[in-house]
C-alpha cells in the first residue's frame, strides 16, 4: 500500500501556558497543506519489521522513526504481523510544517487498513496523541482548531480558496522545537495583549497580520534572521498575511490570486 503524507501549516500559534508535565498548552489552527509530500509505503515483510529512509538525509535512527512507533502501537495491541516501510522524506525536517507526525498518523491509517482493524478516526487520533501533539490532526487532515498541547481537536471552517498559498523553507536552517519553546513565554509576557486566536481569525485575511501572530516567531527570529528576512520578503513580495509555521523554519503566505 502507498500513500503520500501532507504537512500543514500553523495559521496562529499561541503559547498559553507550561503545564506540570512537562508540555505547554496552545492554540493554533492546523490547515493541511498540499504543496509537497512524502511517500510511504507498506507491505508485508518475512520474518520481521523492516524500515527504509531514502530522499532526505536524516538524523535519527531509522528503527526509532514515529512510523515504526506507529507500527509498534498498533502491534501492542492488535498482533500485527511484520512489514517493511519505505519512506522518502519530501517534506523539509525541523521546518515546522509536522512532516514526522504527518508520516506516523498516515502509517496508523494505512496499517488500520491492511489489517482490517477497524478503528474509526476518533480511535485512531487517540493513538496518534500518543506519538506527538500535532499527530492527531492528520487522521482528520482538514482545518481543525487545536487546543491543549495540539492533540485536543475540533472542526474548523474556513475558506481560503480565495487566496494563493505559498510555502517556502530558508535553505539550511533547521529549527528544534526545544530551540523555539526556550524563552516563548517570557517574551510573550512582553508582548502586546492580543485577542484570543479564535477571536482574531474572526477578522477578514486582510486584517490579520497584527492579531494573528505565531508565539514562536520572537524566539526563532534572533536566533535565525533568515527566517525573518523571508517573512519579510512575502509581504513585500505582496502578501496579505505571512508568518512562521510551527516552530520554524517554513514560512507561509496567502497572496491574492491573479
Amino acid at each position: 500500500m502507498k500513500t503520500c503524507p501532507n504537512p500543514k501549516i500553523n495559521i496562529g500559534l499561541n503559547v498559553l501556558r507550561k503545564r506540570p508535565d512537562g508540555f505547554h498548552d496552545l492554540e493554533t489552527l492546523f490547515v493541511p497543506y498540499f504543496g509537497m509530500a512524502d511517500e510511504l509505503e507498506i507491505v508485508d515483510a518475512g520474518s520481521k519489521l523492516n524500515i527504509r529512509i531514502i530522499g532526505q538525509k536524516v538524523d535519527w535512527d531509522p528503527k526509532k522513526d514515529l512510523t515504526v512507533k506507529a507500527y509498534e502501537i498498533l502491534d501492542a495491541d492488535f498482533n500485527l504481523p511484520p512489514v517493511e516501510i519505505v519512506l522518502r522524506k519530501n517534506i523539509p525536517v525541523g521546518a515546522g510544517l509536522g512532516g514526522g507526525s504527518s508520516d506516523a498518523a498516515f502509517a496508523l491509517k494505512m496499517l488500520n487498513e491492511m489489517f482490517s482493524i477497524g478503528l474509526d478516526d476518533s480511535a485512531l487520533a487517540g493513538y496518534a496523541a500518543r506519538l506527538g501533539s500535532d499527530c492527531a490532526f492528520f487522521i482528520y487532515n482538514r482545518p481543525m482548531f487545536g487546543t491543549g498541547r495540539g492533540e485536543v481537536l475540533e472542526p474548523y471552517d474556513i475558506d481560503l480558496s480565495a487566496w494563493q498559498l505559498r510555502v517556502e523553507v530558508p535553505s539550511g536552517v533547521a529549527v528544534s522545537t526545544a530551540e523555539a519553546y526556550r524563552g516563548v513565554l517570557a517574551a510573550k509576557n512582553t508582548a502586546i495583549a492580543l485577542p484570543p486566536l479564535k477571536e482574531a481569525l474572526k477578522g477578514p485575511v486582510e486584517c490579520w497580520k497584527d492579531v494573528v501572530v505565531n508565539d514562536f516567531e520572537a524566539t526563532v527570529f534572533p536566533l535565525h534572521p533568515e527566517i525573518q528576512a523571508l517573512k519579510r520578503r512575502f509581504y513585500d513580495d505582496g502578501a496579505v498575511y505571512a508568518a512562521m509555521s510551527g516552530s520554524g523554519s517554513s514560512v507561509f503566505g496567502l497572496f491574492g490570486k491573479q
